[in-house]
């Protein structure tokens, strides 16, 4: 990983708690390595000091659009105006910023926003686009989500 060129923060979650594989992994060119199991307070608190490094948040703003999203602070601007939505819009959002212009398959997206735990129907992701639709509507973001059908969801600059 390291190897290629990667430079974001990268953290080990294990169980393997042998010396050697801990100098292994952090020889490998992992940040940070965390034993399972662990609680969840140190893990957050850990994923914080390694972003506060230097060179560590290497893209704190997505844009697209007159969008704006801060994803260290999680606020989403439009025109510099701050909009607020629910957990999941934003967090669907911040997904198809990461990769503007490109699709997502909606069993990506679904996998993502949901854990195991979720309840999810056949039509969960539908609906949930549907209503960042009209929230970007809304706001005027000068940005659409296009759904290509059996394939996926992809955020594009402009109108529908």
């Amino acid at each position: 990983f390291r190897l290629r060129g990667a430079t974001c923060p990268m953290m080990v979650l294990t169980a393997r708690d042998g010396i050697n594989d801990r100098v292994r992994g952090l020889n490998a060119g992992a940040d940070d390595y965390l034993l399972k199991p662990f609680a969840m307070e140190e893990l957050i608190a850990r994923l914080r000091a390694i972003l506060r490094r230097p060179g560590a948040a290497l893209s704190v703003l997505l844009s697209s659009g007159d969008l704006t999203f801060d994803t260290i602070g999680r606020e989403l601007r439009v025109r510099g105006e701050l909009v607020s939505m629910p957990r999941r819009e934003m967090e669907m959002l911040e997904h198809l910023l990461r990769r503007a212009g490109k699709v997502i398959p909606k069993r990506v997206l679904e996998e993502s926003l949901y854990g195991f735990d979720d309840e999810v129907s056949s039509n969960t992701v539908e609906v949930l686009v549907s209503r960042l639709r009209k929230r970007l509507q809304l706001t005027a973001a000068g940005v659409t989500v296009h759904t290509l059908r059996g394939i996926g969801y992809m955020l594009a600059d402009g109108k529908a």
